[in-house]
């Protein structure tokens, strides 16, 4: 079988969430000897310093012209090509002009789909006249058309069926997690990376634009931080337009010393942070099953999440804890967290047994698997 998954970017830096299931997914599926999986994609932020992060004969990359739009170049016949190679394809995400030249050959060529947006469906942030435009044009003909929608979160199958969407089209297949990602256990690394020595410290990894809320956790940490001086807060991801104004609400609150905004960390760096932090914690305004709490769960570490993360599960199985998008009632479990660091070792164990017995890539590329097994037709 011969799956093409379609993504704008592979880059690991920017490409967040979306960049690692996909990823990860094609890396799963290549496992099986039944299968040649590859991705359609842009060269936007790979370079010498941030390689391709799967082999390169699993990509087909094309150039990008523009990075803040993701425009891809118009090289229809390579384009063409990998499409009619394909015997099913999978669109990542849902705002990009790429899944959208897919969708038209695909529909062309008579080729089946899914569609997956990994949280991308629900129009938030800039841009909302421009994606009510795409949508009008051609991104609600891409759901509607779909043979069949994956769902990350229970929630995301709630939208599909605004959108209309009957439900024996609508898969619930959530994302996994690798733990050989995850054996580097030295926290020192991170430490010494960080500048943080022994203070114990509470992690946020993810960009840091408003959809992530990582405003709503450092006014949280605001109120806590007295009660806990020898607590320090670490910011791991890169800029998304909310990194001057949280540096400004750090210098106005004297908290320079003890709150730090290091960039993009990734690898061995990653898996000490998530090894040596107290708590994770997952701020978002919206979220389709954060990857970042599955990753800190492997690793042990317990985490506090969103009530929009869609990850409920992990709160009901012990191993995190869920709070409103509110800055008091998140400043308000942090308290009540850190003032049982028994428990929140316990936690963290229950997260790890939790997120090891149900959540994997192989799981979830046979659930892929099956799925594109029953929309292929019987003579491919």
């Amino acid at each position: 079988m011969k799956i093409l998954h379609v993504n704008m970017s592979l880059d690991p830096v920017s490409g967040g969430g979306t960049t690692e299931r996909t990823t990860k997914l094609n890396l799963a599926l290549n496992e099986f000897r039944e299968v040649e999986a590859r991705i359609l994609t842009t060269d936007a932020g790979l370079d010498g310093s941030n390689p391709l992060t799967i082999p390169p004969d699993q990509a087909v990359i094309l150039p990008c012209w523009n990075r803040r739009w993701y425009l891809p170049a118009p090289y229809f016949i390579k384009i063409y090509r990998i499409i009619a190679w394909a015997d099913i394809i999978h669109l990542m995400n849902h705002w990009t002009l790429l899944n959208a030249w897919v969708y038209w050959m695909a529909r062309w060529l008579k080729k089946p789909y899914v569609v997956c947006p990994a949280g991308a469906l629900k129009i938030y942030g800039r841009s909302s006249v421009l994606k009510r435009f795409y949508n009008f044009v051609v991104g609600r003909s891409i759901i509607k058309n779909a043979d069949a929608l994956i769902a990350i979160t229970e929630d995301e199958a709630a939208l599909f069926r605004q959108e209309k969407v009957p439900d024996h089209k609508i898969v619930h297949i959530p994302n996994g997690v690798w733990e050989k990602d995850f054996t580097c256990k030295n926290e020192n690394l991170f430490r010494e990376h960080s500048k943080l020595g022994k203070a114990p410290f509470l992690l946020y990894l993810g960009r840091l634009n408003s959809i992530k809320g990582p405003d709503i956790l450092l006014k949280a940490f605001c109120q806590v931080a007295d009660k806990f001086p020898e607590l320090h807060l670490v910011f791991v991801g890169p800029d998304g337009g909310m990194q001057e104004e949280l540096k400004t609400l750090i210098k106005q609150e004297g908290l320079s010393n003890r709150v730090h905004l290091i960039g993009f960390a990734g690898g061995d760096l990653k898996s000490s942070a998530y090894h040596g932090a107290e708590l994770l914690v997952v701020p978002s305004r919206h979220e389709a099953m954060s990857i970042v709490a599955l990753e800190a769960g492997i690793c042990g570490t317990p985490v506090l999440l969103s009530d929009q993360c869609g990850f409920d599960a992990l709160a009901e199985a012990g191993g995190g804890r869920i709070t409103p998008v509110d800055i008091d009632a998140m400043a308000a479990s942090l308290d009540d967290l850190l003032s049982n660091r028994t428990e929140l070792t316990a936690m963290g164990s229950r997260a790890k047994n939790y997120i090891a017995e149900n959540f994997s890539w192989s799981i979830a590329a046979r659930n892929h698997l099956n799925l594109y097994k029953k929309i292929i037709p019987a003579e491919i």
